[in-house]
């Protein structure tokens, strides 16, 4: 294997040899707004309720640090590093090593939540499997909440950038690039270029590249009502910081 093909499908730094710096690329706080809107759609979509809520793919507990507030979360994700920085801000909440394709805990929930991490889902295979963790983790009446990033009926490249520090001198800085070298195929891809300054001043750069997954809006409704979920529905949500309509979820009911 060439180097090149190595690195495209090394696992993303972030989420394992960097995870201690997640929370200086996005902060906990920057958070309220979005987890807002999904505490009002799975409540709207639930025939009661909810009180206990499983989120799939819970990264550094960033939703879960304004949503338990209002449920009982149950966080899990296949990372160690991130379920570490998870605890250091959520620690009243139960976390759990477990990939979202497979994970079974034998116990259901009110609602089952999953986030951003849903992109790493990049085949439909892949993606029917979460789909049905979910379910299987879903009372009857609960609800289920999909939010990836992007449905390949509305993916555009772009680029971004931001960062943030912390109390003890540390510092983070990214320049991000989301392109997609095929659009005939499921995936597209996300390059980062981190700046990572110590506490004692010194600043390193590593780079980062993540595979994610995109599907189309009618994948999405066909996966999710052949689980068995009903009225699956996509939602737009215009966030503040978003260009309107470029933004939408996937909310569904279990019967």
């Amino acid at each position: 294997m060439s180097d090149a093909s190595a690195e495209h499908h090394a696992p993303p730094k972030l989420y394992h040899t960097l995870a201690e710096w997640f929370h200086l690329l996005t902060a906990p706080a920057e958070y309220a707004e979005e987890a807002a809107f999904y505490t009002k759609h799975l409540r709207d979509a639930c025939d009661r309720p909810p009180k206990t809520v499983l989120e799939l793919g819970s990264g550094g507990g960033n939703n879960a640090s304004h949503m338990k507030a209002h449920f009982e979360m149950t966080l899990t994700d296949v990372s160690p590093g991130m379920l570490e920085l998870s605890r250091s801000i959520n620690p009243e909440c139960e976390h759990i090593e477990g990939d979202m394709r497979s994970v079974r805990l034998g116990r259901e929930f009110d609602a089952v939540f999953v986030h951003d991490a849903v992109v790493y889902m990049t085949t439909e295979d892949d993606l029917k499997a979460a789909i049905e963790t979910a379910f299987v983790h879903c009372r009857r009446g609960g609800a289920a909440l999909f939010a990836p990033d992007h449905v390949r009926d509305r993916f555009a490249p772009y680029t971004d950038h931001g960062g943030h520090d912390a109390e003890d001198g540390r510092g983070l800085r990214y320049l991000e690039w989301t392109w997609d070298p095929d659009p005939s195929d499921d995936t597209y891809t996300v390059d980062f270029a981190y700046l990572l300054r110590d506490a004692d001043g010194s600043v390193r750069v590593e780079k980062d590249r993540h595979i994610e997954g995109v599907f189309s809006r009618a994948t999405w409704l066909r996966l999710l009502t052949n689980a068995g979920f009903e009225e699956a529905e996509c939602v737009a949500f215009d966030h503040s910081e978003l260009e309107p309509g470029s933004y939408e979820v996937f909310v569904s009911s279990k019967p």
